[in-house]
C-alpha cells in the first residue's frame, strides 16, 4: 500500500514548458505501469528554495496519490519533509542532499511534528466516512510520536508496533488500524463506528507532545 517518494532538486524554477512535459512524462509513466497509477509521488523545487524555505516560500511542483501533478508553494511546511531527506534519504544521483538543504536541527523537527499533529485536529473530520483514512490518521499519530520521541522517522508499521507497548493505552486502536490498513476493500464496515477512535488518537498524540 505504500508508495515510494521521490524528491528532485533543479537548478532553475519550473518554467511553463518544462511544466508541460513533466506532465506528459508523468502521463505515459501511469500507462507504463498501470499498476502503479495513483501511487506515484515525486517533487520538484529549485536547489535555491532549500536555503531559504525557513523564512520564505518557493514553488514547487508535485504530483501525489489523489491528485495531478501540481504546482504550489513550500515553506517551513515542508520542513519535516527536508528534515527526513537530509537524514534518511537514497541518493539515486547527485550530491549529498547535505550540501542541498539547509541545517535543521532535531529541536526543529520535533517543533514541526508537534505542530502537524496539531493539525490533525481539524484534519481528523475528514476521517468520518472512510475506515481506510482512520487508520491511516492513527498510523500517523503513531509515526508522529515515534519521531517526537526518537527524533527520527520510521514507518507507519514500525511505528504502529512501537507505540502498542510504549502507549498501552491506545493499544487498541492501534491494532484495529492494522487491521483496517490490510482490509481496506472491507465496504461492510460501518465508518462511523470507528471515526472515535481516530478522534482519541489524536488527541492523545496532542497531548503527549503538549506536557
Amino acid at each position: 500500500m505504500s508508495d515510494i517518494d521521490v524528491f528532485v532538486v533543479l537548478s532553475n524554477d519550473i518554467d511553463v514548458d518544462l511544466f508541460g512535459r513533466l506532465d506528459l512524462f508523468h502521463q505515459r509513466l501511469e500507462l507504463q505501469f498501470p499498476t502503479r497509477a495513483g501511487r506515484i509521488e515525486l517533487a520538484y523545487i529549485v536547489q535555491t528554495a532549500l536555503q531559504t524555505f525557513k523564512n520564505q516560500r518557493s514553488p514547487i511542483a508535485v504530483i501525489s496519490p489523489g491528485e495531478p501533478f501540481n504546482s504550489k508553494d513550500a515553506g517551513i511546511d515542508w520542513l519535516i519533509n527536508w528534515y527526513i531527506i537530509r537524514a534518511q534519504s537514497l541518493i539515486c544521483y547527485g550530491p549529498h542532499p547535505h550540501a542541498l538543504i539547509a541545517p535543521i536541527s532535531q529541536a526543529e523537527f520535533r517543533t514541526a511534528v508537534r505542530n502537524q499533529v496539531g493539525e490533525w485536529r481539524e484534519w481528523v473530520v475528514h476521517t468520518r466516512d472512510s475506515r481506510p483514512y482512520q487508520a491511516y490518521a492513527i498510523l500517523t499519530m503513531c509515526r508522529a510520536l515515534y519521531a517526537w520521541v526518537n527524533g527520527t522517522q520510521a514507518s507507519k508499521i514500525v511505528a504502529a508496533r512501537w507505540a502498542m507497548p510504549c502507549y498501552p493505552t491506545q493499544a487498541t486502536h492501534i491494532r484495529a488500524a492494522l487491521d483496517w490498513r490490510t482490509r481496506y476493500r472491507d465496504v461492510v464496515a460501518d465508518p462511523a463506528n470507528s471515526y472515535p477512535n481516530a478522534v482519541a488518537m489524536v488527541e492523545f498524540a496532542v497531548a503527549m507532545m503538549n506536557e
